[in-house]
């Protein structure tokens, strides 16, 4: 979960996270992202990346207690 702005620049070593979204996506992830996160830095379904959308806390306690691992970044 976070912000996934699309159409970002990235300088050469620096991790694109549209990039990594849309791997994920293609592989059939699901891609959730914070709804206040969003809120905050003004990111709408027209600005966020490919592959993810708005969700919400709820969801993401849902999906903590349900894996075996969880990874952020």
């Amino acid at each position: 979960m976070g912000c996934a702005i699309r159409g970002q620049t990235t300088p050469n070593g620096y991790y694109n996270i549209e990039r990594m979204i849309e791997a994920i996506a293609k592989h059939g992830g699901t891609i959730g992202c914070c709804g206040s996160c969003c809120d905050a830095r003004g990111v709408s379904d027209d600005t966020r990346a490919a592959g993810a959308r708005r969700s919400s806390m709820d969801e993401l306690v849902d999906w903590t207690l349900w894996a075996d691992k969880v990874l952020t970044f």
